[in-house]
């Protein structure tokens, strides 16, 4: 037999001992993340009394599969809509807080006098909070439902996209000479360019091929595709010069606002936490004892760096976000740690040789400390705020404690019109200008130099191709051009403007007349390129084309169709939860005024209220609580009444405050059926048995007997030696002879026959 290669050796190993020790980091309360960190340190070369992995080679391969997998399972839970609907709050709170922490890091590197490029990366790392640590901390410590809570998850979504953006950038800074600022905005541009296009692309056609063949579209092949989806993204992301990893975040984000979303997040799941182990684990392998001990003192100092600055950061973040103090500071204490990101950045920073080898195991071991001090973050923030309560002037205390509480029905004034109509026109105009420009580079790198080697073989010269591809080019971006000219001027805010002064209308053609350069820019280039005439007369070539679009009937409605095509793709995920009945209601976020918000509480499987009523449960005298609805697999059952039986796996959406929220989560949690241990005895049993003369059962009938009330087993027949067993009518009574097949567990059958 050949011997099994060292990757199948490596893999073996590495999965039977993270196996091990995260079962003993289940049972002991801990992050998973942790117990894999800690297997790779055991199977690490750096541990010379336990097996060590052969091939490191191999499995940073597999790591780096796991990273690419951890992004598109996170940009799967990402939606672009879910961050526009935030506001500007979690912005305010994440921006602050990453610029600020990202700036501490650097400051600490350079006062241990490290070198630049460790400095920027470290300071990277130090500025990204773990979304899964502290959505365990708050699990484990019962916190889910209340109000700050919602409010930190909603931050740490944007510092995970922010962190793909820093990915990129740190990238693209590593690449270079030396960062300044031209390099570094151009960068922001370049993402933002290729974001925009793969959006809009990406959302345009991913949607129309899932829908054409959903019909044919099972389990297995819908992850394969999904799979093929992001591997297609992480190619194409490196090709333009990004990373793998920014690349299967994007088409997780894509593939986030279709219907099947769900569906995927549930059958990626075990893929992503397959792969993700292995690069949890080829973390845990880059620690090393020495360094560890070498560098016992920055570690110590970063750990305190990263407490009082998220403490301070966070909190100040979250007030400018608008929160109260006593938020504010539950808030900002509670992302005092390092996360998976921060591996992720580091990482990064060894494939592109820039970091020194040091700074990986100082981030893992800071990373450690931090995560295990969470909970007790997260605890300290109240006996602070009590301590900062009694310290500070009244009139500050007065204003940090301040709600501020959203205007409902505020009148629409002319400044209100003009923001809105700006900010539409502007983001047309960029979406549609990126459009426009992706098109043009397309046409102008693929198609020209076929169409000029065409048109050479055939009439000598390369004009005629020129022309071709021109028209082509043309033809293809004239709905994004008539669409950059004509949107908006028809709505209701430029109608309103026009008709309320006298003195908006010049502004308001002067918006159009902006936007009619743009288009005409974009016909000038091409012709510019393709042709040698005069620019007077490509301005007024540019100009022609431009007012026939405009005329156009037949491009105006090609126009419309493909926006609303796009608008219903964007929006047939929330079509579905609409349908299903899975939307959040209206009301929701006006509760959180009233110092009141919204839960979504699941039942478990086991749950003691499983089969009873509302009005058994007694939920409001109990907790304080309203259920407002009860979502059950596809139906809604707004406003339950008493009589409404709970099942197993029911979504209740009650409405309370957060120690009444907390107390009910608590009790869904706990008021469980006990665990059965001895799960082995209760097996089924089909065993037969003879009715002797002696037998107590003569004479009677199968419910005077007692077989099922009495000894919990059930007659499933009567053996009279033909093919099949005869079943017994109810009224025949037993007699001494009958053979009975009986079903029961194992013990009360005993009990029936010990009896004959």
């Amino acid at each position: 037999m050949s011997e099994l290669p060292s990757l199948v050796k490596d893999l073996a190993l590495i999965l039977v001992v993270a196996g091990f020790v995260t079962l003993i980091f289940k049972k002991l309360k801990q992050p998973l993340v942790l117990g894999y960190i800690v297997a790779g340190f055991l199977v690490s070369p750096h541990m010379p009394y336990l097996m060590s992995v052969v091939d490191k080679a191999d499995i940073q391969t597999w790591a780096d599969i796991g990273v690419i997998f951890l992004l598109f399972s996170l940009g799967l839970d990402f939606s672009i809509k879910k961050i526009l609907k935030m506001g500007a709050s979690p912005i305010i709170a994440a921006c602050t807080i990453i610029f600020c922490m990202m700036a501490l890091g650097v400051i600490v590197g350079y006062s241990f006098g490290w070198k630049q490029m460790d400095c920027i990366f470290l300071g990277g790392m130090l500025a990204m909070s773990s979304t899964t640590i502290i959505y365990k901390a708050f699990a484990d410590m019962g916190l889910s439902q209340q109000g700050f809570a919602s409010t930190v998850m909603s931050v740490l979504i944007l510092e995970d996209i922010l962190a793909i953006v820093m990915m990129v950038m740190l990238s693209t800074v590593a690449r270079g000479a030396s960062p300044d600022g031209a390099q570094i905005v151009g960068s922001v541009m370049k993402i933002g360019f290729f974001l925009v296009l793969w959006f809009v692309i990406g959302l345009f056609i991913i949607p129309l091929f899932l829908r054409s063949v959903r019909k044919i579209l099972n389990n297995e092949t819908l992850l394969i595709v999904a799979l093929g989806f992001c591997c297609l993204m992480a190619v194409i992301s490196t090709k333009v010069g990004f990373s793998a990893a920014f690349g299967a975040f994007v088409m997780g984000s894509i593939l986030a606002e279709t219907v099947e979303a769900d569906k995927i997040i549930r059958l990626v799941d075990p893929v992503k936490n397959l792969f993700g182990a292995i690069f949890f684990v080829s973390v845990g392998m880059l620690v090393k004892p020495d360094i560890l001990i070498s560098y016992a003192l920055p570690i110590l100092l970063l750990v305190l760096a990263i407490l009082a600055g998220q403490a301070l950061f966070g909190t100040l973040g979250y007030l400018l976000g608008g929160q109260t103090l006593k938020n504010a500071m539950r808030c900002g204490f509670s992302m005092a740690q390092v996360g998976e990101f921060a591996f992720i950045i580091a990482s990064l920073g060894l494939s592109l040789h820039v970091i020194t080898d040091f700074l990986y195991p100082v981030v893992v071991a800071v990373s450690v400390i931090t995560t295990f001090l969470t909970p007790y973050m997260i605890r300290a923030a109240e006996p602070c705020y009590n301590f900062l309560i009694k310290h500070l002037p009244k009139h500050w205390v007065r204003r940090l404690t301040h709600i501020q509480t959203n205007t409902v029905g505020e009148s629409a004034t002319s400044d209100n019109h003009w923001k809105y109509l700006i900010k539409k026109m502007l983001l047309n105009t960029i979406i549609y200008s990126i459009l426009s420009s992706a098109v043009i580079a397309i046409m102008f790198s693929a198609v020209l130099p076929v169409c000029r080697k065409l048109s050479i073989e055939w009439t000598g010269n390369h004009w005629v191709g020129n022309a071709v591809c021109g028209l082509l080019t043309i033809a293809f971006i004239s709905p994004f051009l008539r669409s950059i000219v004509m949107k908006q001027n028809h709505s209701e805010a430029f109608k309103a403007l026009w008709t309320d002064r006298r003195i908006n209308r010049l502004p308001l053609i002067a918006t159009i007349l902006a936007r009619v350069v743009i288009a005409i820019s974009f016909i000038f280039y091409i012709c510019n390129y393709l042709t040698r005439f005069k620019n007077a007369l490509m301005i007024a070539i540019a100009v022609g084309i431009l007012i026939l679009m405009l005329l156009s009937r037949r491009l105006k409605k090609r126009s419309i169709t493909l926006e609303r095509l796009f608008i219903q793709n964007l929006r047939s995920r929330d079509i579905e939860a609409q349908v299903k009945g899975k939307k959040k209601p209206l009301f929701a976020d006006h509760l959180i005024d009233r110092d009141i918000h919204i839960a979504n509480l699941e039942l478990p499987d086991d749950s003691l209220w499983a089969g009873k009523t509302l009005y058994s449960l007694k939920l409001r005298n109990r907790f304080g609580v309203h259920i407002s609805s009860i979502l059950r697999g596809s139906q809604r059952i707004n406003i339950p009444n008493g009589s409404t039986i709970l099942f197993p796996g029911d979504k209740l959406q009650a409405i309370g405050d957060d120690e009444q929220l907390t107390r009910l989560s608590h009790a869904i949690k706990s008021e469980l059926q006990p665990e059965d241990t001895e799960i082995e005895k209760h097996e089924m049993k089909l065993r037969s048995f003879t009715i002797t003369k002696t037998s107590p059962f003569i004479g009677k009938t199968l419910k005077d007997s007692g077989i099922r009330d009495q000894y919990n087993c059930m007659v499933v027949g009567v053996d009279e030696g033909q093919k099949r067993l005869t079943l017994i009518t109810p009224s025949r009574c037993l007699q001494a002879g009958d053979v009975l097949w009986v079903v029961g567990e194992h013990s009360d059958i005993e009990r029936i026959i010990s009896i004959h």
